[in-house]
């Protein structure tokens, strides 16, 4: 039952169409936020404990989670006494949500180390708060256990920003739009990580300088010292960096079955259309 901490205090340049009013995170796949979309992921594997790293226009989230009970449950109102009275038959997720203010300004890597003394289990997930995938949780954590390092990352091919062709004699023989790149694997997020290990590899003053970057100067001395280690996911994985990628997203959602938020063939919301 480990802990799932979710970087969130990002400021989302590039999506500046819709970051300008809220943090990238809160904005909605469907009718819900990408973070909830993300998180609802992690629960499908028993995660139930949030660590969320608040930064740029984190009030919002906050604001999402202390409202999202009258948000998304049938309930009545006494209007007299202004008593409210909340359907039981509603099923809301049984999460804990940690709502941990890190700096508007603060790199991932000082984030991480401001949320520590929150993190109450011996290894705890890290992620991004802008990217969905249909990653096995558990072969995850499988793959961490049997490799004995620090941390592991997930392994994914990103989609190629242009289409893919084949061409021979000035014809061309294939035509794919948009694929996944045959090569140049990234960090996909989806992190796992010993955190009395991680300790050792943040810089002693991570907490007070808030210019650590987890990538730059975590990840890599992890690399350095053979402690990181890749779990290959070859399935779906997609960012959501521009407001492309926004409208990729929801076109996916609104066809139904978003891989996302499946498992195993079976939704793990509503129903199998995503609605």
């Amino acid at each position: 039952m480990m802990e799932a901490v979710i970087l969130c205090g990002g400021l989302g340049t590039r999506l500046r169409e819709e970051t300008e009013f809220r943090p990238k995170p809160m904005v909605n796949i469907g009718d819900r936020p990408i973070l909830w979309h993300i998180m609802k992921r992690y629960s499908a594997y028993g995660v139930k404990r949030f660590i969320l790293c608040l930064g740029y226009k984190g009030d919002v989230i906050r604001d999402y989670f202390l409202n999202y009970r009258h948000r998304h449950a049938d309930f009545s109102v006494r209007l007299a006494s202004g008593d409210i009275i909340f359907d039981r038959r509603t099923e809301l997720e049984d999460w804990e949500v940690v709502l941990a203010e890190t700096g508007e300004h603060t790199l991932t890597g000082s984030r991480v180390a401001r949320v520590m003394h929150h993190v109450l289990g011996k290894s705890f997930f890290l992620t991004y708060g802008d990217g969905v995938a249909d990653v096995d949780i558990d072969g995850l954590v499988a793959h961490h256990q049997q490799s004995g390092r620090a941390a592991t990352l997930t392994s994914v091919l990103p989609p190629s920003r242009f289409g893919e062709i084949s061409a021979r004699g000035g014809a061309v023989e294939f035509f794919a739009e948009k694929p996944q790149v045959a090569s140049g694997s990234i960090n996909g997020g989806f992190m796992l990580f010993e955190k009395a290990a991680l300790a050792k590899y943040l810089p002693s003053d991570a907490i007070t300088n808030a210019n650590i970057s987890l990538e730059g100067e975590v990840l890599s001395r992890l690399a350095a010292d053979g402690q990181l280690a890749a779990y290959d996911h070859p399935g779906f994985w997609q960012c959501m960096d521009t407001f492309r990628e926004m409208e990729l997203l929801n076109t996916l959602y609104h066809k139904g079955s978003p891989p996302w938020l499946m498992k195993n063939g079976t939704p793990l919301f509503g129903k199998a259309s995503g609605s």
